[in-house]
C-alpha cells in the first residue's frame, strides 16, 4: 500500500493537486446531462418517447463529434479546443432547459439534445491524454503511466456514479432542471479551468503540427479491435441498465435501480485504483484477457438473479472488472498509436464505449419489457463474451516497436 500510495503522489506530482479537483469538476456534467435530459424533457413534456429521443440524440452528438474534438486538440493545442467547447456546450445546456421548459416540441429538443452532446468538451478523455503525455515527457517510470490511467479511469467512474446520483436527487427534492443548470455553470467555469491549467500549454507531443490531417501520422488498424471492445463493454453496461431497471420495477422497488448502479461503480472505482498495485511484469495483453474473461463469467449469474439482495451481490461483484478493462484497453491504446493522435485515439475509445451503451439501452430496453430483465442480462453476457473473443484473437501493437521509436517502448504489451 505504501509503494501504492507513493506512485499515486507521482502521478498527482505531474500536474498539481488542483488540475485532479477541476478536470473532475469539468467532467461530471457529461454524466449528468444525458440522464438529466432523459428526466428533464419526461418532466416537462409528460412523454417517455419525447425524453429518449432527446436522450438517443444527445448520445449521437456526443459519440459522432468526439473524435472531431480530440483531433483538434492534438492539432491546435487542448487550450483553445476545450475553452471553446466548454463555453458552447454551457449555452447549449442552457438552451436544452429553456427548450424544455418552454415546450418547445420533440423535434427542436432533439436538435438541442444533438447539439448539447456535440459539444461536449471531452475533458475526461483529454485530461488523459495530458497526463500521460506530461508522464512521458518527464520521463516517468512505467508504474507511474499505469497509475495514471488507473486513477482518470477512477475519476470517470466517481464521476458516472455521483452525476446520475444528482440529477435523481435534484429531481426528487425540485426539479430536473436545476441539475442542469448546475452542470451548465460547472462545465464553464471548470472547463475552462481545465483549459487554462499552466499543463495545457505543455505540448502533448514532440512532432511538428501540420495544418493538413495528412501529415498525421496513419492509426495502426490492431487499434480497431480495442476499440470494438470498449464498444462491446459499454454494450454490455448498458444491457445490465436496461435489465437493472426492469428488475427493480418487477420487485415493486425501481427507486433502487440507481442505487444498484452507483453500487457497481463505487466496487469498480476500488478495483480501478487497486489496478496501480499489479506487477508491472504482467503484460497488458494477459490483463486484457483475464479481465474480459472475469467480465464474462462474472455476468453469467445475473441470468440467474431475481431478488434484490442477490441483485446487489451480482452487480457488485461485476464491478470488479469494469474499470480494469477500461484502464488496460486505454493502456493498450497508449502504446499503439502514434504520441500526435493520443487525444483522437482516447476521444474516439471514449465515443465507442459511449455508443455501445446508447445503442444497448436503446435495444435491450424494449427486450426486457417484453422477455424480462433476464433477457436484457442475456444481452449483456453475450457482448461480455465477445469482448472477451476479441481479446484472446486480437494481438494489439506497439507503435514504438512498429516504427522503431523509443517513446512508447519501456512497457511491452505481451503481444505473442
Amino acid at each position: 500500500m505504501g509503494t501504492m500510495g507513493r506512485t499515486y503522489r507521482e502521478v498527482i506530482g505531474l500536474t498539481g493537486p488542483l488540475l485532479p479537483v477541476v478536470s473532475f469538476l469539468g467532467r461530471l456534467p457529461t454524466a449528468t446531462i444525458q440522464f438529466g435530459s432523459v428526466l428533464l424533457v419526461a418532466r416537462t413534456s409528460g412523454s417517455l418517447t419525447a425524453a429518449g429521443l432527446t436522450g438517443g440524440a444527445l448520445a449521437l452528438g456526443q459519440v459522432a463529434c468526439g473524435p472531431l474534438v480530440g483531433r483538434l486538440a492534438d492539432r491546435h493545442g487542448q487550450r483553445t479546443v476545450v475553452l471553446v467547447f466548454s463555453l458552447a456546450n454551457a449555452l447549449a445546456i442552457t438552451a436544452l432547459v429553456a427548450g424544455a421548459l418552454g415546450g418547445l416540441p420533440t423535434p427542436l429538443l432533439a436538435v438541442l439534445g444533438a447539439t448539447a452532446g456535440a459539444t461536449v468538451p471531452l475533458i475526461g478523455p483529454l485530461a488523459r491524454a495530458r497526463l500521460i503525455a506530461l508522464a512521458r515527457r518527464a520521463d516517468a517510470p512505467d508504474a507511474t503511466v499505469a497509475t495514471a490511467l488507473s486513477f482518470e479511469s477512477t475519476l470517470d467512474e466517481i464521476s458516472f456514479v455521483l452525476g446520475p446520483a444528482l440529477v435523481g436527487l435534484a429531481a426528487v427534492l425540485a426539479h430536473p432542471a436545476y441539475a442542469l443548470g448546475g452542470a451548465a455553470v460547472s462545465v464553464a467555469v471548470c472547463g475552462s479551468g481545465f483549459a487554462l491549467h499552466p499543463t495545457a500549454t505543455r505540448r502533448a507531443t514532440t512532432a511538428a503540427t501540420s495544418p493538413t490531417v495528412a501529415a498525421l501520422p496513419r492509426i495502426p488498424r490492431s487499434v480497431h479491435a480495442l476499440r470494438a471492445a470498449l464498444a462491446l463493454q459499454g454494450a454490455m453496461f448498458g444491457a445490465c441498465q436496461a435489465g437493472i431497471t426492469a428488475l427493480t420495477e418487477r420487485l415493486g422497488q425501481p427507486g433502487q435501480a440507481g442505487l444498484v448502479y452507483a453500487a457497481m461503480g463505487v466496487m469498480s472505482a476500488v478495483a480501478g485504483l487497486s489496478m496501480a498495485a499489479v506487477p508491472a511484469r504482467i503484460p497488458l495483453a494477459t490483463r486484457w484477457r483475464t479481465a474480459t474473461a472475469a467480465a464474462f463469467a462474472l455476468s453469467l449469474p445475473l441470468l440467474w438473479t431475481d431478488g434484490l439482495v442477490a441483485l446487489y451481490a451480482v452487480v457488485t461483484v461485476l464491478g470488479v472488472a469494469y474499470a480494469p478493462h477500461l484502464i488496460t484497453v486505454f493502456g493498450l491504446t497508449e502504446r499503439a498509436v502514434p504520441p500526435t493522435r493520443l487525444a483522437e485515439a482516447m476521444a474516439f475509445a471514449t465515443s465507442a464505449l459511449v455508443g455501445g451503451q446508447a445503442l444497448a439501452i436503446a435495444g435491450t430496453g424494449p427486450l426486457a419489457e417484453s422477455y424480462g430483465p433476464a433477457a436484457a442480462f442475456g444481452a449483456a453476457s453475450l457482448a461480455a463474451a465477445l469482448a472477451c473473443a476479441i481479446a484472446l484473437t486480437a494481438r494489439p501493437t506497439s507503435y514504438a516497436r512498429d516504427t522503431g521509436s523509443t517513446l512508447h517502448a519501456r512497457v511491452p504489451t505481451g503481444s505473442p
